[in-house]
């Protein structure tokens, strides 16, 4: 039997910048209810809404119509993308301010886990540094419903691992607004789409949401045919152009694969060329960026230990690790912005670099959009070819009338996606983005990877977002912290599953009479002796943790063997498939987990 919601929005009506965000003369008004364990996706183009309908929920917004009805004594937790830090010294004082704020030992317990410190002054604090304090923060109050905008900005792996952990043992509702792919499939089981003033709402996770889309617009296309030409005309590039894309980058990925195959095969395991496989000259020839035996330290600890790459024209690298491991010094000497202590790098001479960086840097809120593409002109010159402004920003998904709207109108994601139709523009055979995900709606990821594999020349990509990365990038620089740089041909998932390749030998190796693997490990990363309390907790407790979720995975099997439960009841067969590979990512997770305190603990 299905539980009453804990908040409801009925009959909404919003006028923002004297037109219509939902309800009013053209939409229907909005509705919504949340029940008590909801894990909803909210989906929808940058600018649609999607926070401002947030606010709305946490009763921030003031609606010109409906009304707002919520379940008494229900805790509404918002975890913004953006969090207002002024006027408090350390990140704990911004932690404990402001009405139902969570108690200080609340707070440490979970910034213990996220290694985030609280006693950081806000002023300098990083990205990474406000997104974790503003985590622990919002879980530590203990809601009811968490309201998510971006959550995993600004996060790196290993973070973004904890977070999806806990919100699968998560007993309250949540409702996130996110970029990332891989989060969203693991996490959410139902689906709102905001669209154009339309809530839509469809009882499916993300994995479910494209085919959906695809449906909607589908039926939409063939309403339009009805209708005259200009009508069918401006449909096409709001609807149509969507399932194009998405179309067209299938055929991408495939041409991708190939890609990799073909780079899988001039590397070994370190990095260097097999040029056997074909003429030294005519591979050299290719070569835009060749690192020699690089390496980098800063005191005594080694960021970079000696690594060598030959990086070919058309290559797209990915470079991926935990906040600190060295990715950014690495990609700086890889570009010949930083010395490295040892080796060299070799650029080609006739390599013009793109930049385009996490901090939205080279955009001014005072100017208008056209004064940032073009000058203030009509026209712009696309690498090499004139474009009209207007037509140009079709291509990345705006309406041509905000030509001569000010940057400062414009939301989070809509800058940053008039960034990229701005550097993009630029004659360049190197482009570099660094956390190019950031604020980015899934349509703009759609449009970046297509504009990524249509590009010519060679592509630096420092990123956090696993679908992006296993959707983009021929080969993978991986970085665990230790120094060593791992190189795989593929995506994430490619180093993925080597690092839990090479920690399942080791722990092979390690047991009594266990065989050990034919290639040694890597060295293991320096770790203090001591355990902090919560990891000796939790050394501890995994060991019960895993028995616990092989027997769940064991008794989820047993049920899917009744070859007669599909067709009898194939929405529980779904859920206890989905059960199942959710038990496993964790009892995964678990494991590595158990051997990295377990090898901590013995050092």
């Amino acid at each position: 039997m299905a539980q009453p919601p804990i908040l409801s929005l009925e009959g909404i009506a919003l006028q923002q910048g004297g037109k219509w965000l939902f309800g009013g003369p053209d939409h229907e008004p909005l509705d919504l209810h949340v029940g008590p364990r909801d894990r909803i996706a909210l989906i929808g183009r940058n600018g649609v809404g999607k926070t401002t309908l947030f606010r709305m929920i946490d009763g921030q917004v003031e609606t010109d119509a409906g009304e707002r009805k919520i379940k008494p004594s229900t805790r509404i937790v918002v975890l913004e993308q953006d969090p207002d830090l002024t006027g408090h010294a350390t990140l704990m004082d911004w932690a404990l301010a402001g009405a139902g704020a969570p108690q200080e030992h609340e707070v440490d317990a979970i910034a213990g886990q996220l290694d985030i410190d609280m006693t950081r002054a806000t002023k300098g604090a990083s990205g990474g540094e406000k997104r974790r304090a503003a985590i622990a923060r919002a879980l530590a109050q203990d809601p009811d419903l968490l309201l998510m905008d971006e959550p995993t900005n600004h996060l790196d792996l290993g973070a973004i691992d904890w977070l999806e952990g806990w919100l699968e043992r998560y007993k309250g509702a949540f409702l996130v607004i996110s970029h990332d792919r891989t989060f969203l499939k693991r996490l959410t089981r139902a689906t709102l789409w905001l669209d154009r003033g339309i809530l839509r709402r469809k009882e499916v996770g993300f994995g479910g949401y494209e085919a959906w889309e695809e449906q909607v617009y589908a039926e939409e296309a063939r309403a339009a045919d009805k209708l005259d030409a200009k009508l069918k005309l401006e449909a096409h590039w709001l609807e149509r152009g969507v399932t194009a894309r998405r179309k067209r980058n299938q055929g991408r990925l495939e041409k991708l694969y190939q890609m990799r195959e073909q780079r899988a095969s001039m590397i070994t395991a370190g990095g260097t060329a097999k040029l056997q496989l074909a003429t030294e000259a005519s591979f050299k020839s290719k070569s835009v960026i060749v690192a020699d035996g690089i390496s980098k330290s800063y005191g005594e600890r080694t960021i970079i230990k000696p690594f060598s790459l030959r990086i070919q024209r058309g290559d797209r690298i990915g470079i991926v690790g935990a906040n600190g491991a060295g990715k950014t010094t690495l990609l700086n000497m890889l570009t010949g912005e930083l010395e490295p202590d040892s080796g060299s790098v070799e650029i080609a001479k006739t390599l013009t670099g793109v930049m385009i960086d996490q901090q939205r840097q080279l955009l001014t809120a005072d100017k208008t959009v056209r004064q940032v593409l073009a000058e203030g002109g009509d026209w712009i010159d696309v690498r090499g070819n004139r474009k009209h402004v207007q037509a140009y920003l079709k291509d990345f998904l705006f309406d041509p009338k905000i030509v001569d709207m000010k940057v400062s109108v414009l939301s989070g994601g809509e800058r940053s996606r008039l960034l990229l139709a701005r550097e993009f523009a630029k004659a360049s055979n190197l482009l570099v983005l660094d956390e190019p995900t950031n604020d980015l709606d899934l349509e703009t990821l759609d449009l970046l990877q297509e504009v990524i594999a249509d590009y010519e020349g060679t592509v630096l990509i420092v990123s956090h977002d696993r679908d992006f990365l296993d959707r983009t990038v021929t080969i993978t620089l991986g970085l665990d912290g230790t120094g060593r740089v791992d190189v795989v041909a593929g995506g994430y998932e490619d180093w993925q599953r080597k690092r839990l390749q090479t920690i399942a030998s080791k722990a092979r190796a390690d047991k009594p009479g266990g065989k050990a693997p034919s290639t040694p490990p890597p060295p293991p990363p320096a770790r203090p002796a001591k355990l902090s309390y919560k990891d000796q907790r939790d050394l501890e407790l995994l060991p019960a943790r895993i028995e616990e979720l092989e027997a769940a995975i064991a008794k989820g099997e047993a049920i899917l063997s009744d070859p007669t439960l599909y067709t009898a009841d194939p929405q529980r067969f779904a859920n206890i498939s989905q059960g199942i590979e959710n038990a496993r990512a964790e009892k995964d997770a678990a494991e590595e987990r158990w051997l990295e305190l377990a090898e901590q603990a013995g050092a």
